[in-house]
C-alpha cells in the first residue's frame, strides 16, 4: 500500500517548528510522501524516529547510488509495477562498454564520445550516464591503468571483471569514487564482498538464469552487512530473450508484490552481449542491441550496459527512456506566451500552437530549420495537443483572446494576422470574433508551416 501523508505525520514530532522550510509538519509529511523533500530536513527527529520513518518511506526497490559528488547516479527506487499506478522516478542508467584493450587514443576517443553524446527533445537534453570499463585483457595491471584514466571522467564507472585481483587493482585507483563492482558470482563471492566492504562500493550479484542461486548470493551479501546490491539475473539474447524478460519481471514482482528482501534491489541488463560475442561489423547487430535495450527498459531494467555508442542507436532508446520516465499524470508543457523565432520585428507573422511540449518543440524545430522569422504564440492547454485541447474546450476563441490580453502581446506585435493549426479549423471563426484578428488556417503538419508563411506573408 502506498504510504500516505497521514502515515508519515503520525511519526513526526508534530511541533510545526518550520525548520524544514515547510509551514507545518503535515505539509512536510505531504511532501515527504510524494518524494518532494528529504527526510533529513526534519531536524527534530531522534535516531529511533528517523529509523522508523526511513523504513516506512523506503521504496520497494532500494535506491543505489553509483559515483560520488556531482556525477552520482541513482538507480532503483521502484514502488509499483505499472506506470499508470504512479510515476517511475530514477531513470534507467545507460553505461557504454569500454574494454581495457583499446589503445590510449581509441580509449580517449571512446570516452569523449560517451561524455559528449547528447541531443534535445521536447526541451530536455538527453545524455548517457556511465562508463562500463571491461577487463577484456584479463590483466590486472591493464585494468587498473584504464581505471586510473577514468578518475576524472564525467560519469560514474562500472568496473566489469570476475577476477578479484583485477578488481582490487582497479579499486585502488578509483575506489573512492564509488564505482559499481560487476560482479560477484558463486565462485568469487567472498573475495568480491570483501572488496565491496573495503571500498564501500555497490556490488552486483550475478547468477544467469537461476533465480534461486541469485537469491542465495544476495542473502549471503546481506548477511555480511552489504546493503547496496544490484541484481543481474542474466541477459540472454536471440532465442533466450523470452527467458530474460521472464526473469526480470519475476525479480521485480518478488520485490514489489512479495516484499522478498533478497530481491528488493535494482536490476542490471547487458544488451551489449548481443554484440560482444560477435566480431562481424554488421549493422543489424547494432539494431538488435538497441532492440534488446528497448525491451529491457520496458521490462524493469534499472541499468543497462551497451556496446554501441553511435547517435543513431542512442536516439531511440534515450527517447523511449524519456517517455517512460515522464509522469503520465503531468503532461510535459511549456509556459504560455509568445516566443520569437529568427530575426523578428513588430510586423512578423504569428503562429498559434498549444503548450504541449512535443507539439511546441516540433513546431519550433520545423520553423528554425527553415530559417523562418516569426512569433510562436503558445496557448495554455494544460499540456494537451491541438485536437485533444479542442475536444476538451481548452483551445477556443476566448482562451486565445485571454492569452493576447494576459501577456500584452498586442503591445509588442502589431501584426493582426494569426496562423492557426489546420486541426483547429473548426474554431477559426470563433477566434476571429473573440480576438478581432484575421485568422488563417495553416497546414495540419508543421513541416509545411514555413512554406505557408512565405506564401501568405
Amino acid at each position: 500500500m502506498k504510504v500516505t501523508a497521514m502515515d508519515v505525520y503520525k511519526l513526526l514530532p508534530q511541533t510545526n517548528c518550520e525548520e524544514c522550510g515547510e509551514a507545518s509538519c503535515m505539509a512536510f509529511a505531504t511532501k515527504l510522501s510524494d518524494k518532494e523533500i528529504a527526510l533529513e530536513k526534519c531536524s527534530e527527529l531522534d535516531e529511533k524516529q528517523f529509523a522508523k520513518l526511513e523504513k516506512l518511506i523506503a521504496p520497494a526497490v532500494r535506491e543505489i547510488a553509483i559515483g560520488t559528488g556531482n556525477k552520482v547516479k541513482t538507480i532503483g527506487g521502484d514502488e509499483v509495477l505499472y506506470r499508470y499506478e504512479e510515476s517511475y522516478y530514477n531513470q534507467t542508467l545507460f553505461a557504454i562498454d569500454v574494454p581495457d584493450t583499446l589503445s590510449d587514443e581509441d580509449f580517449d576517443n571512446k570516452v569523449n564520445i560517451i561524455e559528449n553524446t547528447e541531443f534535445e527533445r521536447t526541451g530536455e537534453i538527453l545524455t548517457l550516464d556511465g562508463i562500463a570499463l571491461r577487463n577484456k585483457s584479463g590483466n590486472a595491471t591493464k585494468f587498473a591503468k584504464a581505471a586510473k584514466k577514468l578518475k576524472n571522467a564525467k560519469y560514474p564507472v562500472i568496473l566489469c571483471s570476475f577476477d578479484p585481483i583485477a578488481m582490487d587493482a582497479a579499486l585502488k585507483e578509483i575506489g573512492d569514487e564509488r564505482p559499481l563492482i560487476y560482479a560477484a558470482n558463486e565462485n568469487n563471492l567472498n573475495e568480491m564482498a570483501d572488496l565491496a566492504i573495503k571500498y564501500d562500493c555497490p556490488i552486483t550479484a550475478f547468477a544467469p538464469g537461476d533465480l534461486e542461486k541469485l537469491k542465495e548470493l544476495v542473502f549471503n551479501l546481506r548477511s555480511l552487512g552489504i546493503k547496496d546490491i544490484v541484481l543481474d539475473p542474466g541477459t540472454f539474447t536471440g532465442n533466450g530473450i523470452g527467458d530474460t524478460i521472464d526473469n526480470f519481471v519475476m525479480c521485480k514482482r518478488l520485490a514489489i508484490e512479495e516484499n522478498d528482501e533478497d530481491f528488493r534491489f535494482p536490476i542490471i541488463g547487458i544488451p551489449a552481449l548481443s554484440k560482444l560475442d560477435n566480431t562481424d561489423e554488421d549493422i543489424s547487430k547494432d539494431i538488435m542491441e538497441a532492440t534488446y535495450a528497448s525491451i529491457l527498459i520496458n521490462k524493469y531494467a534499472d541499468a543497462l550496459i551497451i556496446e554501441g555508442s553511435e547517435i543513431w542507436e542512442m536516439i531511440p532508446i534515450l527517447t523511449l527512456r524519456q517517455g517512460i520516465y515522464t509522469d503520465p499524470r503531468k503532461p510535459q508543457a511549456v509556459d504560455p506566451g509568445y516566443y520569437p523565432i529568427g530575426d523578428v520585428d513588430e510586423n512578423s507573422p504569428v503562429i498559434l500552437t498549444t503548450n504541449f511540449a512535443l507539439t511546441f518543440y516540433t513546431v519550433e524545430g520545423d520553423l528554425k530549420s527553415a530559417k523562418s522569422s516569426c512569433y510562436i504564440l503558445v496557448l495554455d492547454t494544460v499540456g494537451k495537443a491541438v485536437d485533444v485541447a479542442i475536444a476538451g474546450g481548452q483551445f477556443d476563441g476566448k482562451a486565445v483572446a485571454d492569452l493576447l490580453k494576459d501577456h500584452k502581446i498586442e503591445d509588442t506585435i502589431k501584426t493582426r494576422k494569426m496562423v492557426i493549426p489546420g486541426l483547429a479549423a473548426s474554431v477559426s471563426g470563433e477566434i476571429e470574433d473573440e480576438t478581432g484578428w484575421d485568422v488563417l488556417v495553416g497546414p495540419r503538419d508543421s513541416s509545411a508551416a514555413a512554406d505557408f508563411i512565405i506564401e501568405k506573408f
